[in-house]
């Protein structure tokens, strides 16, 4: 079956433009298959999505913006979903009773994969599994040059879907997948041929009523696969149990840990125990040893995970880390772990909107480690705050509190941008404009100097 097959001649909704580009790319694509119809409806309003909107200018499409109708869903065929709709959603109800087929863009490009016999290998998990997939593509991009390897799922601006035009049989599919993404795996009752499944903490508790309910989404990781595939689930030690009890199809293979000498460019504990869940799939995937040392080795990271800004840091004249994708308490704490020194000082750019989570844990580390605090202002903060022991500044925009943990950083500190929480507020519309308007205030600042 082609994929386009889902979409030709077809009534299509899609729920979801967004500002990430994804919703363009599956957009653009959708519209290649030339559907006998097609709608994009987003809650965003037309000023909100313009730049999205100037990508489609010249596209059959109808744009329902500001709001969605519930007719256009009592009509539809096929709906595409975005990740991140509610669970229970009424226009999703409405199109299901209608009798639509309801998909969600990467299980649908997975599943074409598979299809056509394409590998498919998918990292999910609460931390980690941006790191985690990063390391397998590198490594697979750079050693297994008889294959087209392709990067996909929780990706900025990459549609996977818009990316299956150019998948053949044969070639690899490494995604990395979040528990809304998961929700589509679910639906089509199929999982990756390589899972891996990193760690499970409290997330998103503003979406999810339950712990029981996120993990259900993130288990559609390896629900469906089969032995007589071949399929493989590697596991960390920290979450085997938890799996296990899930009964999955496989007997979980729990990674060990990589050799002592080898010496990591990616900083802290967590890093390592990253790497030893892509050594596994690495091995797996054919790669010798020293291959997979050498990539491991020299991977540098991801941005916005723990990222090192060397340029900065060598013109500032101390270390710099941009940790802007920690939207969790406890990826905070493992960036202060990575970096807190009696040799140094470390200076913590943190804050954001609350997503429900406990911040206990993450106020005891920050009271233990951290040398000067700087806050950013949002209800996340606030629950915080309540139960922090040390001096801390606070302020109402990520520049002025930029430039205050600048002024006081000398020669040898940590300055640590790590939030743990979410970036919604009227300053940024999502994690990646915050994390790119830190990098921004940075080099404007290193202009400031000169």
């Amino acid at each position: 079956m082609r994929i386009c097959d889902y979409f030709e001649g077809k009534k299509v909704v899609q729920m979801g433009l967004g500002l990430l580009g994804r919703g363009v790319g599956d957009a653009k694509f959708i519209a290649s298959c030339k559907p006998g119809a097609f709608i994009v409806t987003d809650l965003k309003n037309k000023e909100e999505l313009k730049d999205s909107m100037a990508e489609l200018k010249d596209l059959d499409i109808e744009l329902r913006l500001g709001g969605h109708d519930e007719r256009d869903f009592e009509n539809a065929e096929v709906i595409l979903k975005s990740a991140g709709v509610p669970l229970e959603n009424k226009y999703i109800e409405t199109a299901k009773k209608s009798g639509a087929k309801v998909l969600m863009s990467t299980a649908l490009a997975a599943k074409y994969a598979q299809s056509i016999n394409m590998t498919v290998i998918g990292v999910t998990g609460t931390r980690g599994k941006s790191t985690v997939t990063q390391m397998i593509y590198d490594a697979l991009k750079k050693y297994r040059k008889d294959k087209n390897i392709f990067l996909g799922g929780n990706v900025r601006g990459v549609s996977t879907l818009q990316m299956s035009k150019d998948f053949k049989e044969g070639d690899i599919l490494v995604l990395e997948l979040d528990s809304w993404q998961l929700q589509g795996f679910g639906d089509l009752k199929m999982s990756p041929n390589i899972a891996v499944f990193t760690n499970l903490y409290p997330d998103h508790m503003n979406y999810y009523p339950d712990m029981e309910t996120y993990f259900a989404d993130k288990a559609n990781i390896f629900k469906y696969q089969e032995l007589a595939r071949g399929d493989l689930l590697v596991v960390s030690d920290e979450i085997y149990g938890k799996v296990l009890s899930a009964n999955p199809s496989l007997e979980p293979f729990e990674a060990s840990r990589i050799p002592q000498e080898w010496k990591l460019k990616v900083k802290g504990l967590h890093n390592r125990a990253n790497a030893a869940l892509a050594l596994e799939v690495l091995s797996q995937m054919g790669l010798s040893m020293e291959e997979i040392k050498d990539a491991l080795e020299n991977f540098s990271g991801v941005e916005g995970r723990l990222q090192y800004l060397k340029g900065a840091s060598e013109k500032l004249g101390f270390r710099i880390y941009n940790d802007n994708n920690a939207t969790s308490p406890e990826a905070t704490i493992a960036a202060i772990d990575a970096l807190a020194s009696a040799n140094s000082q470390l200076i913590l750019i943190a804050g954001g909107k609350d997503k429900g989570l406990d911040v206990t844990e993450l106020a005891k580390k920050i009271n233990e480690k951290v040398d000067k605090l700087f806050l950013l202002s949002n209800t996340g903060t606030e629950i915080l705050k309540k139960k922090l022991d040390v001096d801390f500044e606070e302020f109402e925009n990520l520049e002025e509190a930029v430039c205050a943990a600048l002024a006081t950083a000398r020669k040898g500190d940590a300055l640590l941008f790590s939030p743990a929480f979410a970036s919604f507020s009227h300053e940024f519309k999502n994690e990646y404009e915050r994390g790119d308007r830190f990098q921004e205030i940075i080099n404007d600042e290193i202009g400031n100097k000169k």
